[in-house]
């Protein structure tokens, strides 16, 4: 890819600028789930252990361009703490006289969290100013933020443009590799399973490898714009009315690869779970919602999936947070869990759904960026990748 690796750099007396994705959950002023701090350890601790310092920069939140003491970065450093074993100095600032001064006097080992980058406006714009002046701080810029890869930011894109020496750490060389094991020549049959709210984020997705795949299994929110573009109730359910149209064309260009539900779960609604009931896709009554795949759909979707050498998660199949409504998601992973494939998971609700019913080990790989994860399967250029380069 012409990119440079972390191996590739001698650290020995370098200040390194490390981009991470610590975008974690916060409550109480501590962080109730560190997987994604955990993600940069095999980076941070190489920089460290071959004689770096480290100055670390991450976004939390959408904190718009200014100071919020919610998404402030000092749980973060606790925890980071904690889990490198090592004093972390947490600054309150971005830029300015008080950062260069705790930079200049960093030796090697020593590690530096800025505040949270998007505090500052020039972040979500690529300001370049932003980005020269973060790029003064180091020698060597290594971008480990897998989850920011698809955004055009100052930390992420712009400050490549003035820094010589630079290139990827290892999460992102993970994600590259597995996630590239469903863009390139991926072992056949490939089956391709898209769940979650809406058509309208999957339809790049769909066309980038409506070419490569074998079959698309739809469930989700999604299912419901489907099957209203085939002339079917669905009652109160989900539906992106203004892609009725679009779902229709996708069924008329994929419509031997779309494998639709045969059959629902529909409430009365959502606070209603003892009036969850089972019905044939064609039969959802005026007043009901659906909230999920049906049994009969789940053994449908599990015979294809068991088949299959390669198999991509994107998106649950309903409502899983809410254990009523969670088991065609729970019985789709446990079939791919079975099955003897190449087993890859989107980020966000698809890692979260892998998470909560027990399969973090199971599968080939489960992406730690959502959205990121997403532009990359569908074929989209990637800034944080593109400016590596």
């Amino acid at each position: 890819m012409g990119i440079k690796f972390i191996d590739d750099f001698d650290f020995k007396g370098k200040k390194v600028l490390l981009r991470v994705d610590f975008n974690v959950p916060i409550s109480k002023g501590r962080v109730t789930d560190d997987i994604r701090i955990k993600a940069a350890l095999k980076s941070i601790n190489k920089i460290l252990e071959t004689g770096g310092s480290l100055i670390i920069m991450s976004h939390l939140g959408r904190p718009k361009g200014k100071p919020d003491p919610e998404y402030k970065l000092d749980p973060v450093a606790e925890r980071l703490s904690y889990l490198i074993n090592k004093p972390v100095k947490k600054l309150d600032e971005i830029t300015g006289p008080s950062v260069r001064k705790s930079v200049s006097e960093m030796k090697p080992g020593d590690v530096v969290l800025l505040e949270n980058i998007r505090f500052h406006p020039g972040e979500t714009s690529n300001d370049p100013e932003l980005a020269k002046e973060l790029a003064s701080y180091g020698d060597i810029y290594i971008d480990d933020a897998f989850g920011a890869t698809h955004r055009a930011h100052a930390s992420i894109s712009g400050i490549c443009s003035f820094i010589k020496e630079k290139g990827m750490g290892y999460l992102i060389k993970k994600e590259l590799d597995n996630l590239s094991k469903v863009t390139d020549n991926p072992a056949l049959p490939f089956i391709t399973i898209l769940g979650g709210a809406k058509v309208s984020g999957k339809i790049d997705l769909i066309n980038f490898i409506s070419n490569k795949v074998d079959l698309m299994l739809i469930g989700g929110g999604m299912m419901f714009t489907f099957l209203k573009a085939k002339g079917y109730e669905i009652g109160k359910s989900l539906l992106e009315e203004d892609k009725l149209d679009l779902a229709k064309e996708l069924l008329e260009n994929y419509g031997n690869k779309l494998i639709l539900p045969v059959d629902a779960r529909i409430v009365d609604g959502i606070d209603k779970p003892e009036t969850l009931r089972i019905v044939k896709v064609d039969e959802i009554p005026p007043d009901a919602i659906g909230i999920d795949i049906g049994p009969e759909t789940e053994e449908k979707f599990s015979a294809k999936i068991l088949k299959a050498k390669t198999v991509l998660f994107n998106g649950p199949m309903g409502i899983f947070e809410e254990e009523p409504y969670s088991k065609g998601t729970q019985k789709v992973l446990e079939s791919i869990a079975s099955a003897k494939c190449i087993s890859i998971v989107g980020g966000g609700d698809s890692a979260a759904a892998a998470s909560k019913f027990g399969f973090d080990e199971v599968f080939t790989h489960i992406s730690t960026g959502g959205g990121a994860s997403l532009e990359f399967l569908s074929g989209k250029d990637m800034p944080g990748i593109e400016s590596l380069k």
